[in-house]
């Protein structure tokens, strides 16, 4: 199976032509390939697959074989993949994912795709829908007990379930012991990415993830639309501001029509083939 490393600020999957390609979506060998010591090493892998309703479809799945509904990160390089392959020649390209139909935007440059913006679509706060499974219509700054710790937590799903918490010092905290309560908790029924957000400035924040599925990474970045919104609910933070996670900076826009709007950069590692 031919394949391509890529990788959106440090959040890189195993990208695989699912077109030309007969692509094994077994759990145990896409946690295979994942591994950083014995396999390709990755994040996850992302299949591109025709669709009949956009102009592709994107298949995600976590490095533990689960499959996500969407990969902010992932669909940059989904769109850099499909172009830079002559698969597409469009700029403005429509993608089918569990998380909804996105538009990406492609930024191309001597013909190669080097960043893209990606209409996110609205922000779901009903907790019905992220899912929580809480008696409450909205969880925005609502206290939520986890492991016998109360945090005050906002709950909203950007594609993916989000549970976005503000702390003092995000560099601080101890993902690999908190993180996974999160992940685990009956609170949450598929699951959710845990942002832990620290504000720098008023078009400025710095945030670490732990994501359901693949531990903390990188970068996240439906989980940086996330807390891009959920700061600018709760504090005064502009319209658009930079998001800086451990792989790097996104840039992020609420704009007036509630769609929110992700930029970022997009890149190839290497190409290979696999047994």
């Amino acid at each position: 199976m031919k394949f391509t490393k890529m990788h959106g600020i440090g959040n890189d999957y195993i990208y695989v032509n699912g077109i030309s390609e007969d692509v094994c979506y077994d759990r145990e060998y896409i946690q295979k390939i994942s591994d950083r010591h014995t396999g390709v090493g990755s994040d996850g892998m992302i299949v591109i697959l025709a669709s009949e309703h956009c102009d592709f479809k994107m298949r995600m799945f976590n490095k533990d074989g689960s499959e996500g509904k969407m990969c902010g990160n992932g669909i940059r390089c989904f769109a850099k993949f499909v172009y830079d392959h002559g698969l597409t020649n469009k700029e403005r390209i429509t993608v089918e994912t569990l998380g909804g139909n996105k538009i990406v935007y492609l930024d191309i440059v001597n013909g190669e795709v080097l960043s893209a913006k990606v209409d996110m679509g609205e922000p779901i706060f009903e907790c019905s829908k992220i899912p929580v499974a809480l008696e409450y219509s909205r969880m925005i700054d609502a206290p939520l007990t986890i492991n016998h710790v109360t945090y005050q937590v906002t709950c909203l799903s950007m594609g993916n379930p989000h549970c976005v918490i503000f702390v003092n010092d995000v560099m601080g905290m101890n993902l690999d012991k908190i993180g996974p309560y999160f992940e685990h908790s009956h609170y949450f029924p598929e699951s959710v990415n845990t942002e832990f957000v620290e504000l720098i400035d008023e078009e400025t924040i710095k945030m670490r993830v732990w994501e359901r599925g693949s531990k903390e990474t990188q970068a996240c970045g439906t989980g940086a639309c996330a807390s891009a919104v959920a700061a600018m609910l709760l504090s005064n933070r502009k319209r658009k501001i930079t998001v800086q996670l451990l792989g790097g900076d996104l840039d992020i826009e609420w704009a007036k029509d509630n769609h929110v709007y992700m930029s970022g950069p997009a890149v190839s590692v290497y190409q290979g083939e696999i047994d």
